[in-house]
């Protein structure tokens, strides 16, 4: 497993990271048991994994706390994130409080490293920096959070409205942004600004339903022919991305869109979720091979250029 240091935070984390929600949350989403999903984090954990990111949402908070119960703290990085909402309101400030102390109680520790608000929309992000921002703070003032970060709501974001807002401001640590090899629009209008900031960038959304079944992917690239986004002139609509195992060298459409994130600038993690040791295996390998060849690279920049309307999902 590679490492990296995550911005200004100077945490020392791995370049993949365990996401514990996604389509499966850690497994529990599709039947899977608890015990299963305790015996995903702990085989992240013996792969070198050290980056593991849960929410309030995805109810995996306890999984996640039990499986690292024996592990030493300081050799956990921990993220975790609260939504601004709570109904069909926003949440006060006081609300907000207590659902990072439940948050705590859930993980088993008394501090968590990294706390984002989650999912936050371009409408409320001034109520989430103006108010409850500072509760956040007030809660780090205290040693229960060391970093502070915010994450975009990608699917009906996936223009990075409110992430390009956030980059004016100076009171993030870390952010996650959706990026993928369909759409890399976070480039110029998130990663150029976190660079620059030495912001921590984490990376959601690297495979999807698109980049992970052919089916998928064929109706999503038909989609975007139609809607003249991309030159079906530069690809075989019934094998669009086949160019990237016979000139990219890589084994599958997915190890190539992880290797993808995994080298883009600015990158720091790259989460990656599953509900099966086996694929948690792949996907690590995936992430521990090198970046794609240049001229690979220079076809997907080129052929997705215009891109900035889907997720990948």
């Amino acid at each position: 497993m590679d490492y990296t240091t995550l911005g200004r935070t100077g945490l020392r984390v791995s370049v993949m990271g365990l996401g514990c929600g996604g389509p499966s949350r850690l497994g529990l989403k599709i039947g899977g048991t608890e015990a299963d999903a305790e015996r995903v984090v702990r085989e992240a954990l013996a792969l070198g994994i050290n980056f593991i990111d849960t929410a309030e949402a995805y109810g995996t908070e306890e999984v996640v706390g039990r499986a690292i119960r024996d592990t030493p703290r300081d050799q956990v990085v921990l993220s975790t994130k609260v939504g601004v909402h709570q109904g069909d309101r926003r949440a006060t400030p006081g609300e907000l409080t207590e659902r990072i102390e439940s948050c705590l109680r859930r993980l088993g520790t008394e501090t968590v490293d990294i706390f984002h608000l989650h999912g936050v929309s371009a409408d409320d992000y001034e109520y989430a920096r103006d108010e409850m921002l500072p509760a956040v703070l007030a809660l780090r003032a205290q040693g229960k959070i060391r970093y502070v970060g915010i994450t975009e709501a990608f699917g009906p974001d996936p223009a990075h409205k409110m992430l390009s807002r956030a980059m004016r401001d100076s009171c993030w640590d870390v952010v996650m942004v959706g990026f993928n090899l369909l759409n890399q629009s976070a480039r110029e209008r998130v990663l150029a600004s976190t660079i620059e900031r030495r912001i921590g960038t984490l990376c959601m959304f690297a495979v999807r339903r698109a980049l992970s079944r052919q089916e998928s992917l064929r109706e999503t690239m038909k989609d975007l022919v139609a809607r003249g986004l991309i030159d079906a002139d530069q690809l075989d609509l019934d094998d669009p991305l086949g160019f990237l195992l016979t000139e990219g060298g890589a084994a599958t459409v997915t190890e190539a869109a992880y290797r993808f994130c995994r080298w883009e600038p600015g990158m720091d993690v790259i989460l990656s979720g599953t509900s099966s040791i086996d694929h948690l295996r792949e996907n690590a390998a995936s992430l521990s091979k090198p970046a794609l060849p240049a001229p690979v690279i220079e076809r997907l920049r080129l052929l997705f250029d215009g891109v900035d309307c889907i997720a990948g999902n």
